[in-house]
């Protein structure tokens, strides 16, 4: 319940807990002022008095012993019963009391059980009412009595109207109520949906960093580790002081490079490659220097106006290169590697060719059971940035692997 609504039912309950008083007072005033007029006999004003204070004990009891009854009971039918008959009774002696008869209009429904009871007791509240209107209920006067009855069919009519109006608001006032608390509700229940979201959200961004992490060290140290391994390997087996020089020399450089890269992937930051060169420069040191280890025979070509591109996008297509060359030198045995960059309107293209021995990629299990990356992981990285990556292969006729990926200049 909202503040509103609980002042609303604090000034409701006030209403209803002193309005008898009001119109008690009210009317005995108006009384009293009148008196000579109406009632002009000293009897009937100490009747008046007598009826006032039994009226007065009657809601004093009730103020002090009812307020706990909220529900109709055997008690607000008896307290409402008296405060009908003391008002009837005072309304014949001055018709201003009609004002406390009044009080049976606004808390019928509080008091009494059942719509039928209800509406007899608010008819005969509208019995004294009438009479004061009359100026008192006739007794052998035939046209009073038409006067009088003229009024309370008028006075039941308009209750019969205002009750219909009430009954309607009271019904709107409910389905307020209503609507409001399914409002409450469904905000209740956003709420903890955007709170899972959130820990969703929040789980996914650490498993997706997880997977990023791997896949720079896989793109990174393992395959520096592996051309390190390589080259020691030449060194082991060769006894030529100018060939054991040549690769040691490689080696350094290779575990020098990777050593870089790795202080980089912890930092989260675009590859070495990408710190002080462009996306086309960075790559053909990539291609000469993968050429030069494998003593393979591999060139980079770039077609459209280049352009300065987002460095999410760089390091990117930078990976996905890295990773088809050494998928290359691991499997395809080939004598001569191409690779093409492409500046399109919207996109960037990749596209790595080999004359290697190829492999039918029907035969490859739905995840490579390597327990590395390889193509998952170039196509991972293609697809977290909206790109896509395809593969072409057949067995005697060479590799091709083919990225795109949206064209994102740098801001």
């Amino acid at each position: 319940m909202t503040t509103v609504d609980s002042d609303l039912d604090r000034r409701q309950a006030a209403f209803r807990r002193w309005a008898p008083y009001f119109l008690l007072g009210l009317g005995t005033f108006l009384a009293m002022a009148t008196a000579g007029l109406i009632t002009p006999f000293n009897d009937q004003r100490i009747v008046a008095a007598t009826l006032v204070g039994a009226a007065l004990v009657l809601e004093v009891c009730w103020t002090r012993f009812g307020r706990g009854h909220q529900t109709p009971d055997r008690l607000s039918v008896v307290y409402y019963g008296l405060r009908w008959a003391i008002g009837f009774a005072l309304t014949l002696l001055n018709g201003f009391f009609a004002f406390y008869s009044a009080a049976g209009y606004y808390d019928a429904d509080e008091r009494l059980p059942g719509k039928r009871i209800r509406r007899l007791a608010l008819f005969a509240c509208s019995i004294p009412i009438s009479a004061a209107q009359a100026s008192g209920i006739p007794v052998h006067d035939t046209a009073r009595w038409l006067v009088f009855g003229g009024l309370l069919i008028a006075n039941n009519a308009l209750l019969t109207v205002a009750k219909h109006f009430a009954d309607q608001e009271e019904e709107r006032s409910r389905a307020r109520a209503a609507t409001i608390s399914e409002l409450q509700q469904a905000h209740e229940d956003n709420a903890a949906l955007q709170a899972q979201l959130l820990v969703q959200a929040r789980e996914a961004g650490i498993a997706d960093e997880r997977r990023r992490l791997a896949a720079e060290i896989h793109d990174t140290i393992a395959q520096g580790l592996t051309g390190i391994i390589a080259q020691l390997q030449v060194v082991a087996n060769t006894s030529d002081p100018a060939t054991v020089k040549d690769h040691v020399s490689l080696a350094t450089d290779l575990a020098r490079h990777s050593l870089g890269e790795a202080r980089r992937s912890v930092h989260n930051l675009a590859p070495v490659g990408l710190s002080n060169d462009g996306l086309p420069e960075a790559l053909r040191k990539i291609v000469d220097q993968w050429a030069e280890r494998h003593d393979v025979r591999a060139e980079l070509t770039v077609t459209g106006p280049p352009q300065h591109l987002h460095g999410e996008i760089s390091a990117t297509i930078l990976r996905i290169t890295q990773e088809a060359l050494a998928n290359a030198a691991k499997h395809a045995a080939a004598t001569r590697v191409g690779v093409t960059l492409s500046f399109m309107d919207s996109e960037v293209t990749l596209d790595v060719r080999d004359d290697g021995k190829g492999f039918d990629p029907m035969s490859l299990p739905a995840r490579t059971r390597t327990g590395g990356f390889g193509l998952d992981g170039m196509r991972a990285r293609a697809e977290r940035i909206a790109g896509s990556l395809t593969l072409e292969s057949e067995p005697g006729f060479g590799t091709a692997v083919s990225a795109r990926v949206p064209l994102v200049p740098h801001a």
